[in-house]
């Protein structure tokens, strides 16, 4: 099972290494899960989830690993009934808890199954029937390494159930984020900010903590200069239209760059659809409250980081084609594609963050111009993974 639990969890997405695993085997073999199910979810993640943003993946390996062991929905109405009268929470010390060393999850659900066939009306203590307190693997306030809790409160943290209650969902990095997952994400385009200049006087802890390890434990304060704020980023979104449904996330996102500090400079501007001889200043995209594109690219030097936002789907005219603009009152000399080029070529980094997710793009009813665009601009998907991935790229140099 164990084997077959390594493979769910790489199958989830979970990057899980042989040296991490066999960590996880050393541990187990000195007896770190403390012969608990609940110990071994517990001390699984530790070693194996390097971020947070894995954690509902984890659960959703872990409860497919060990799925069954919750009690079936048409039986619980009846074991609730026998567990209404609770006996106290039984306390479990380490010691006792070295008595419960082995299980089996097949031989678990067999004696459930057992157990309902059998027992006709409530029971409390003993280390068999369904009830309350006591060592029996089914009901609650009681102790068993593997038990199947039914209602009441987990007291000795010992049930299956923890991996299917779901906890970590909010720290998916394939869902969609809101404004705070931007701006932890966006804080990592520090990062990109320069310490070539003024005194070493910032304590770099990682610095430290590695040459006083090199030294044998001797401490070795090592100093670095304070990250000088160098970053000048451009947000360009796509306005209107086939964005509206997008709307709210990228609302989110326009939030968390606005609140962010860590900016040089910071610069907003607005598009529909493709960017023409015209780019706005503002989400209505008048004509008025313009700006040349190509004033554009002389007020901004290449350093500027260019972040487009758009589902980048549209009519292929739209594109390719000389007056192809969508807007009754513009006109286009130039293709759109052409602007992009020009755009990419003109900025050291550029990239573009889709609202459609990855999966859709080779199907959606803009997967033909998506793909003209990823071609010019590298595309990412607008999840937290696919923001760190883009800022990734935008350390890379040109």
């Amino acid at each position: 099972m164990f084997i077959n639990f390594f493979y769910l969890l790489r199958s989830y997405g979970v990057p899980v290494s042989i040296t991490e695993w066999m960590t996880l085997m050393e541990a187990l073999s000195r007896g770190m899960a403390f012969s608990s199910l609940y110990g071994f979810y517990c001390l699984a993640r530790a070693v194996l989830v390097k971020s947070e943003t894995h954690y509902d993946r984890y659960d959703l390996a872990f409860q497919h690993c060990f799925e069954g062991i919750e009690t079936p929905d048409e039986l619980t109405e009846r074991a609730l009934k026998w567990i209404e009268k609770a006996l106290p929470a039984l306390r479990i010390s380490p010691e006792e808890r070295k008595l419960f060393q082995e299980w089996d999850l097949d031989e678990l659900r067999r004696q459930l199954e057992e157990r309902l066939r059998e027992q006709k009306e409530e029971h409390h203590g003993g280390g068999k029937w369904i009830g309350t307190g006591g060592t029996s693997p089914f009901g609650h306030s009681g102790y068993h390494p593997a038990g199947i809790r039914i209602g009441g409160q987990s007291v000795n943290k010992s049930a299956v159930k923890v991996a299917a209650e779901r906890k970590f969902r909010g720290f998916r990095a394939d869902e969609t984020i809101g404004v705070r997952q931007f701006e932890v994400a966006l804080r990592k385009l520090r990062q990109l900010s320069s310490k070539v200049e003024g005194p070493k006087e910032e304590l770099d802890i990682d610095e430290t903590i590695q040459s006083t390890a090199d030294k044998g434990g001797l401490l070795q304060l090592v100093w670095s200069r304070a990250r000088k704020n160098t970053v000048k980023l451009a947000l360009v979104m796509d306005s209107g239209g086939s964005m509206i449904p997008h709307t709210r996330i990228c609302s989110q996102l326009f939030s968390a760059v606005n609140r962010a500090t860590h900016f040089k400079d910071l610069k907003y501007f607005y598009f529909h659809n493709c960017i023409y001889e015209h780019i706005f200043l503002d989400a209505a995209c008048h004509l008025r409250n313009s700006l040349k594109t190509e004033d554009f690219l002389r007020i901004l030097g290449p350093e500027y980081k260019i972040v487009f936002v758009g589902d980048a789907s549209m009519a292929p005219s739209e594109l390719t084609m000389i007056n192809g603009a969508v807007d009754w009152n513009l006109s286009n000399s130039e293709p759109g594609i052409v602007w992009l080029h020009r755009i990419a070529a003109h900025f050291n980094h550029v990239i573009w963050l889709n609202p459609i997710p990855a999966e859709y793009w080779r199907w959606t009813e803009g997967a033909y111009t998506i793909a003209l665009i990823k071609d010019i601009i590298p595309m990412f998907e607008l999840t937290l993974e696919g923001l760190e991935s883009a800022i990734k790229k935008l350390k890379v140099k040109k």
